[in-house]
């Protein structure tokens, strides 16, 4: 009577196994079959991240085809980045000051972007006339076969002016990621050993004082000296009143030293500091003949010698100044009054405006082969006089570039405002320097 059961029992054992065995049997095939599937999704992944790597690496090397600074820094970057701005900076939009001025004509003040599409009048009628579309690309100034490879790569002008001189120089795209309180260059920093005056200021005196100036004999003021400029910039403040922005401190300290003067001890013949504060505000528009207005600026300026009488020499000024770009060539204006807080038996220079004007215009143009010039212009209508100056700047090592300066006019350095001559200079500027 337990045979039957005995057997019953190892029969039930048995089919217990079987089915336990079906199953084992069917999560390893379903195991295996994931597996292979994960190797057959990961290995046409390999294939096509190779492929866009492979695509990529052509892109980077068709960029390198590109000559122009500007246009092929937008390359690169378009290609690694697919256009969009490293998580490090913050893209900034300018005031469209032509939609801005007509949303204050039509009732309704306030500062329009130039990415704002739904601005409204009083009336609550949109202002905005045109979409904004995507800048088409402006070959000025490019290749027929640089053009044809920053159209393949899908760079548009917006992307390029994002490193132009002028935006790189003052923040007007996007935040440096250097943030605030860093320091960075301002004005060129420079040194010229060989710098030659054809009429040096053998006696610098001040033309309304009744207080004669020093004199000085040729072997006491060499022609050739050795010329340098310290100027640095740091931006206190960004993205200030909702508008995107800038404040900054600069200061300039600019040198003649007799180096050369060995009777003399090697004197420093003049010494001029400039600190300045000023704001930078990124604006857009449009200007004549293709050009485009990127900045407008406010600040205000403290520039003085160090020196007592009868050779003290000082002046403050507050200014306005524009920034614009007409593809490779920037342009940089800027009108000053002077701020007259002495009277006129203390004021060092009352008539210094008679000689260094009421403003200044700086042009930069990007040259071939990383090469560039630049020219600042001075000149009061009123007096016939003012100064030049044109900078040559060609590269020597990846950090160290060649320069050469001539000058001619009034106010090569402050305590020479009344005095003209024309000088040329030999030397070095620093490479991250773009000539303003």
């Amino acid at each position: 009577m337990f045979a039957p059961t005995i057997f019953q029992h190892q029969v039930q054992r048995t089919s217990h196994q079987t089915v336990a065995l079906h199953r084992l049997q069917t999560h390893l095939s379903f195991a295996v079959g994931i597996a292979l599937s994960c190797i057959a999704v990961q290995g046409h992944a390999a294939n096509n991240n190779d492929d866009y790597a492979a695509a990529q690496e052509a892109l980077f090397f068709e960029c390198t085809e590109v000559v122009t600074s500007t246009a092929r820094l937008a390359c690169f970057d378009k290609v690694a980045q697919q256009g969009k701005t490293p998580g490090f900076t913050m893209s900034k939009q300018p005031v469209d000051l032509a939609k801005t001025l007509r949303t204050t004509i039509a009732g309704n003040p306030q500062f329009v972007f130039a990415e704002d599409d739904d601005i409204v009048d009083a009336d609550n009628s949109k202002i905005n006339s045109r979409p904004n579309t995507t800048e088409s690309l402006d070959t000025i100034g490019l290749t027929e076969r640089e053009a044809k490879v920053l159209e393949d790569v899908g760079v548009t002008q917006t992307d390029i002016e994002k490193y132009t001189p002028l935006s790189l120089a003052y923040d007007l795209d996007q935040n440096s990621e250097r943030g605030t309180w860093t320091v960075r260059p301002h004005n060129p920093n420079y040194i010229l050993p060989l710098f030659y005056s054809a009429d040096p200021n053998l006696t610098p005196t001040s033309s309304d004082k009744d207080q004669d100036g020093k004199e000085y004999t040729s072997n006491d003021m060499r022609n050739t000296e050795l010329k340098f400029q310290l100027s640095l910039k740091t931006k206190v403040a960004e993205d200030l009143f909702d508008t995107s922005a800038d404040l900054w401190f600069g200061y300039t300290q600019q040198s003649h030293w007799q180096v050369y003067n060995e009777d003399n001890s090697r004197p420093f013949r003049a010494t001029d500091y400039q600190p300045e504060i000023f704001l930078t505000q990124p604006v857009t528009a449009d200007l004549p003949f293709g050009g485009r207005l990127r900045m407008l600026a406010v600040g205000a300026m403290h520039h003085s010698n160090g020196q007592s009488d009868p050779i003290s020499r000082s002046w403050n000024r507050a200014y306005l100044m524009g920034g614009a770009e007409w593809g490779k060539l920037t342009v940089i204006p800027r009108i000053w009054a002077r701020i007259n807080n002495e009277s006129s038996d203390t004021d060092d220079n009352s008539d210094i405006t008679d000689y260094m004007g009421h403003g200044d215009l700086t042009l930069l143009y990007d040259l071939p082969n990383q090469q560039s010039i630049s020219s600042t212009l001075r000149y009061n209508p009123k007096t016939n006089k003012g100064a030049a100056q044109i900078d040559y700047f060609y590269p020597l090592t990846k950090n160290v570039n060649g320069y050469v300066q001539l000058f001619q006019g009034y106010g090569e350095s402050l305590i020479d405002y009344n005095h003209e001559n024309t000088a040329i200079g030999f030397g070095i500027v620093l490479n991250d320097w773009k000539g303003f």
